[in-house]
């Protein structure tokens, strides 16, 4: 299966781009982190925390009956690197299928041309998003 294509559009925009000018994006997208629905926020234990960012970050993930899937996340204004990712995660899974989302490459993280901008940590703190986001997507499937 491809890359789903808001997924593949944001790799596109970062690979488009000059090193410099990706960490700029990464910045941009950090500032649109969609807000977490109100009946997630002030209440961390609904969400789970990704234990691989330094940053404390939660995400949640929601399955309507249609089988779409809503990626929620919160990271600190103050960690700009990991909210760009979660905001990239957020905004690149939020409106797929399940199955899309189980689809998605373990090495997205990787794939966007960052990983010599930023440290490993931070991208194994994306990849720790991306592997929940799919753990959810299946626990919230099989119950």
């Amino acid at each position: 299966m491809t890359l789903p294509d808001a997924l593949a559009e944001i790799r596109d925009e970062f690979l488009e781009l000059d090193e410099p000018d990706r960490l700029q994006l990464l910045l941009e997208f950090s500032q649109e982190l969609p807000a977490i629905p109100a009946e997630y926020d002030g209440h961390p234990e609904l969400c789970e925390r990704v234990v691989e960012c330094q940053s404390p970050v939660y995400i949640v993930i929601d399955v309507d009956g249609d089988d779409v899937v809503r990626m929620h996340a919160t990271a600190p204004p103050e960690a700009p690197t990991t909210r760009g990712f979660a905001s990239i995660l957020v905004q690149g899974i939020s409106g797929l299928t399940a199955d899309e989302v189980l689809a998605i490459p373990d090495d997205y993280p990787q794939s966007i041309g960052l990983t010599r901008a930023v440290s490993p940590l931070r991208i194994s703190g994306m990849a720790g998003m991306l592997a929940r986001a799919k753990r959810q997507v299946r626990a919230k499937r099989a119950g």
